[in-house]
């Protein structure tokens, strides 16, 4: 029984991620047939080759001059097609090879300058020779950006202007030839040794292994220039200073009010104290708003324990010591009517793994809801302590909480009647009990901010949740579907795996500018999608699982939305891997 649900859990995650293979496989497939479009093969020796009607698995990688990752797969490696007779300019149709590591287009006919945006063409390029050809224009300065360069060879072109010093802030880079050109200025300072046969029959350059550079007597002007500059600076400075001084002041006096006043409207409660607080639970007693007040301590800014896009929310402390949470919901317009409608059916909503509506209150404008405080806080807050010394949450807890947050997902999309859209997923709405049972909050809110909302699917006035966690297609339909949750909880389950920030991944080179999603496609494209795991727990006897859930969330994550699983599979799928271990250790014992 053990051994049949291996090979049927295996057999999933394979077919899950077997269109993003495809997908990216085809890119490549493009990337091939835009360089033959856009050359002259004068040698024929490259392009007649080059036969695109055969469709098989790996069948670029018989082509005369290309390398793949692996035989039997459309993923480009490096590119040999030196001394091939090819005419044209640099091919832009590059950047559909997402897995190049490797350029070689020396020793043709290539001319025209080098892109602009060089480093979005070939951004994983480690070698890069584009020797004895006859390119013009400046080194772009956007080379720079590709941080994986190690060797650059641009020696015998009609390079004109300086090397960019940024090219010497590459930390991988060992080598650069850039001879016979017309370059000019000073050789930057690279962390390798240089010789100067990698910089000679540049009549302009100087400095590093060539001769030093000269100052002439217009240096020396420019020189006394420059000190006259820098006094200027010096007095700029103080007078910039003492403006600053001022500046600050009033803005924190500005602060000091606005803090005042961010609580007036708790102020504009006090003849409204005495509204009721209707509850759907018994464990609070009956109350009223000036219970809430003071609970709260007037709603001071010391008691928020979270803010959101859907509103503030404040601790509040019974005089008998109960804890519970208290959210203030923000640019709500709905009527009295509407509120009430949208009440009684959250409040009868229930389950394990959601966060219980204990109550509500209105008076004036405000709408308040009463909740059941979760004591150890947001999944966000521990997975991205902000106190270095925090503990970091071990594997096993990391899984229960991503197979409880699946379950009640799948729950009020499948189950819950009427079925609700969170809108919202993220790590901050999946709040934590003392045992770590986790339960999603702010579910069925959305009705709330957007109340022109007539249909349960639709977005508006721009509200599609917090960056990172975004499905692609809502920028492009402003539509919401159960597929975006699932893109979104599949974002958090990254965070589970990954340890990283959606939208700021600490692992990646420096030069990397994408969220996390985008991290972990390019891993995943490069098979090193081992890489993104989280480095506090491997080697802890998780490592399997550990990758098995990694499979899982790029399912969620795909681009298009028809190719995800349905919530209720991602529960499914997550479970299985729990009885896999559950299994494992029943025959261990």
């Amino acid at each position: 029984m053990g051994s049949i649900r291996h090979v049927w859990v295996f057999h999933i995650f394979s077919l899950l991620l077997l269109s993003s293979r495809n997908y990216s496989s085809q890119l490549d497939v493009e990337c091939l047939k835009s360089l033959k479009q856009s050359m002259n093969d004068t040698g024929g020796s490259l392009f007649e080759l080059w036969n695109f009607e055969n469709t098989t698995d790996g069948f670029i990688c018989n082509f005369n001059g290309v390398e793949c990752w692996h035989d039997g797969e459309n993923r480009v490696l490096n590119l040999h097609l030196s001394n091939m007779g090819l005419v044209g300019e640099f091919p832009l149709g590059l950047e559909n090879c997402t897995n190049l590591t490797g350029l070689d287009l020396s020793n043709n006919k290539l001319t025209g300058s080098l892109p602009a945006d060089i480093s979005k063409k070939i951004p994983y390029v480690t070698n890069l020779d584009l020797s004895f050809n006859n390119f013009t224009g400046e080194i772009p300065l956007n080379l720079s950006n590709c941080s994986f360069l190690n060797v650059v060879s641009l020696q015998h072109n009609s390079f004109t202007g300086s090397i960019p010093w940024e090219l010497a802030a590459l930390g991988r880079l060992t080598c650069i030839d850039v001879a016979d050109n017309r370059l000019s200025g000073p050789i930057p300072s690279f962390n390798f040794s240089m010789v100067a046969s990698s910089f000679a029959n540049n009549s302009g350059l100087c400095g590093g292994p060539l001769e030093a550079c000269t100052k002439s007597t217009k240096q020396i002007k420019t020189g006394v220039i420059i000190g006259f500059a820098i006094a200027g600076a010096i007095i700029t400075f103080l007078i910039v200073a003492w403006i600053v001084y001022f500046i600050l002041r009033n803005v924190n006096m500005k602060k000091k009010g606005k803090d005042l006043k961010d609580n007036e409207w708790v102020k504009n409660l006090k003849g409204v104290q005495g509204a009721k607080v209707s509850m759907f639970d018994g464990s609070i007693s009956k109350m009223k708003l000036s219970g809430l007040i003071a609970a709260t301590n007037a709603f001071s800014k010391e008691n928020i324990v979270g803010t959101g896009r859907a509103g503030t929310v404040y601790k509040a402390t019974l005089p008998d010591g109960t804890h519970f949470a208290v959210k203030r919901l923000q640019n709500t317009h709905d009527s009295e009517t509407q509120f009430l409608a949208e009440m009684s059916t959250l409040g009868c909503v229930r389950h394990l793994n959601l966060v219980p509506l204990l109550g509500f209150c209105m008076a004036k404008k405000e709408r308040l809801l009463v909740y059941k405080h979760m004591p150890n806080g947001s999944l966000y807050d521990k997975l991205h302590p902000t106190d270095s010394g925090g503990k970091l949450l071990d594997w096993p807890s990391r899984l229960k909480i991503s197979i409880g947050a699946a379950k009640g997902l799948a729950w009020l999309h499948h189950s819950c009647n009427p079925r609700i859209l969170h809108r919202n997923i993220s790590s901050k709405c999946i709040l934590l009990e003392y045992d770590y049972e986790p339960k999603i909050s702010d579910f069925g809110l959305a009705r709330l901010m957007n109340p022109i909302d007539s249909h349960l699917s639709t977005f508006v006035n721009g509200e599609f949740g917090d960056l990172g966690y975004v499905a692609p297609e809502y920028a492009r339909t402003l539509v919401a579907t159960p597929k975006g949750d699932v893109y979104s909880f599949g974002v958090v389950l990254l965070e589970l795996v990954t340890g990283e920030k959606p939208t700021d991944v600490s692992i990646a080179p420096e030069s990397f500018r994408g969220s996390l999603v985008d991290w972990i496609t390019y891993l995943s494209n490069s098979s090193l999608i081992q890489d993104a795991i989280d480095k506090a727990l491997i080697g802890k006897g998780y490592d399997t699982e550990l990758l098995q859930v990694l499979k899982v969330a790029c399912s969620c994550v795909l681009s298009v939305p028809k190719e995800r699983p349905t919530m209720f599979e991602v529960y499914q799928l997550l479970r299985a891997i729990e009885l896999t271990i559950i299994l494992a250790l029943m025959m261990i014992q």
